[in-house]
C-alpha cells in the first residue's frame, strides 16, 4: 500500500515529504494507522546528523493509531485495538528483558538502522529501501512495525495525549522517579525544561522532592515549570545550585537531572558542582555518540560518593509503565493535556521543529490525516 510520510534524505538539510510504498506485516508484525505523532528532539538529532543514522530515514518515534492488520503468529494485539508505540521495542524474551531492563532490549539495536526484526526494510520509494526511526517511524500515515513496539490501551483514552506516553512521559518521569531516585524531602534541579524535563519535574513532584528547582534560559519554560510542579525556577545552573546549597546548610541537590537537548561538557560540570554529597546526576540528554563530554575529578566524586549515570526510557518498562503512567493521567494524578502546545499537519513538520528549536512547545504534536 502507499503512505505518506515525513523523510531525512541527507543530514543537515529540511525534511522532505514523500509518498512510498509499505510493505505487508510478516510473522510477529502489524500494520498500523497512525493518527498522531509527537514531535520530540531526538528526531532532530537524526535529521542534523548529532546520531549517525542509515538515511534515507522516515522520522517520528512516538506514535498512536489503531491497529488494521496482523501478521502470523501477533499476541499482543488485534485489528481495531487502540496502541501507544514504544521507542524502544520490549521483546520479554532477551537478556535485558528477561532481567527487568527492557530499554535494553536486544531488539533495539537497529534503530538507527530502520529495518524490522526479520531483516526488511519497511518501506521503499525513489531512494529505494527507506528504514524507520526506531522502527517505527510514526511520521508516516501507516507503518508496519514488530508487535513488540506497540502497547495495548484502553479505548475510552484520548489518542492525542496518549501517544506523549511513548517517549517523553516515560523518559522524564523515570528519570526521577527510577534513575535518580528521588525521595520525600529532597532537594531536585531539573536542568532542561523541554518534552523530557518538563515530565522530570512531575516525576520529581509526585515522588516528593522539597525543593524541585528547574532550570531553562527561556521565560515562558520557567514559566511552565512552575505550573508543573517545581518550586523554584532560575535562567542558569548557577543560580539553582546558590539556592541549593543555601537551603541544604551548604550541601547543595541531592539529585540533578539533565534533560537538556544537548547535553555539553559545561552542563555536566555545573551539575557536578551543584551536586552534593551523596548525590546523584543522571544525564537523559544527548550529544553526538563519539563525543567525549564527561570530565569530573574522580577524587571528589569518591570523597563525596557522587553517583554520575544514564538512563534510557527513563528506565521504564513499556508494556507496564505506559499503562500506569495513563493509568495515572485517567485520575488526575498526571498532567498530559497541558504538554500539547501547537499541533500540525504532516506538511508542517519542519515548523513543528522550528518551533521545537526555538523553545516555543513543550511539545508538538502531528495530526495525520487519512
Amino acid at each position: 500500500m502507499k503512505t505518506k510520510a515525513a523523510v531525512v534524505v541527507e543530514a543537515g538539510k529540511p525534511i522532505e515529504i514523500e509518498e512510498l510504498d509499505l510493505i505487508a506485516p510478516g510473522p510477529g508484525q502489524v500494520l498500523i494507522k497512525y493518527l498522531f505523532a509527537g514531535l520530540c528532539h531526538s528526531d532532530v538529532h537524526i535529521s542534523h546528523g548529532d546520531l549517525a543514522a542509515r538515511l534515507p530515514m522516515v522520522l517520528g518515534h512516538e506514535g498512536a493509531g489503531v491497529i488494521e492488520e496482523v501478521g502470523p503468529g501477533v499476541t499482543r494485539v488485534a485489528p481495531g485495538d487502540h496502541v501507544v508505540c514504544s521507542f524502544i521495542p520490549s521483546c520479554g524474551t532477551c537478556h535485558w528483558c528477561s532481567t527487568g531492563q527492557q530499554p535494553l532490549c536486544d531488539m533495539g539495536a537497529t534503530i538507527l538502522e530502520g529495518y524490522l526484526p526479520d531483516g526488511r526494510f519497511p518501506m521503499t520509494g525513489a531512494r529505494g529501501d527507506y528504514g524507520t526511526m526506531c522502527m517505527l517511524g510514526t511520521f508516516s500515515q501507516y507503518g508496519t512495525i514488530s508487535e513488540a513496539s506497540v502497547v495495548k490501551i484502553d479505548d475510552s483514552l484520548p489518542l492525542d495525549k496518549a501517544v506523549l506516553v511513548g517517549c517523553g512521559v516515560p523518559t522524564g518521569w523515570g528519570a526521577a522517579v527510577n534513575a535518580a531516585q528521588v525521595r520525600p524531602g529532597d532537594t531536585v534541579i531539573v536542568a532542561g525544561i523541554g518534552g523530557i524535563g518538563i515530565n522530570s519535574v512531575q516525576g520529581a513532584r509526585a515522588a516528593g522532592a522539597k525543593n524541585l528547582i528547574a532550570v531553562d534560559p527561556l521565560a515562558n519554560k520557567r514559566a511552565a515549570a512552575l505550573e508543573f510542579g517545581a518550586t523554584d525556577a532560575f535562567a542558569t545552573m548557577a543560580e539553582a545550585a546558590e539556592f541549593a546549597r543555601a537551603d541544604t546548610n551548604g550541601n547543595g541537590a541531592d539529585q540533578v537531572l539533565l534533560t537538556a537537548g544537548i547535553v555539553t561538557e559545561e552542563l555536566i560540570n555545573e551539575a557536578f558542582d551543584a551536586a552534593g554529597k551523596g548525590s546523584t546526576i543522571v544525564i537523559v540528554g544527548l550529544n553526538k555518540l563519539d563525543e567525549s563530554n564527561l570530565h569530573v575529578p574522580s577524587a571528589i566524586m569518591t570523597l563525596w560518593k557522587k553517583t554520575i549515570k544514564g538512563t534510557n526510557f527513563g528506565d521504564c518498562n513499556p508494556m507496564t509503565d505506559i499503562p500506569r503512567l495513563l493509568g495515572m493521567y485517567q485520575r488526575g494524578q498526571l498532567k498530559l493535556n497541558e504538554l500539547v502546545t501547537n499541533t500540525y499537519t504532516l506538511e508542517q513538520v519542519n515548523e513543528g521543529y522550528d518551533d521545537l528549536l526555538a523553545g516555543k512547545n513543550l511539545r508538538g504534536v502531528i495530526v495525520h490525516e487519512h
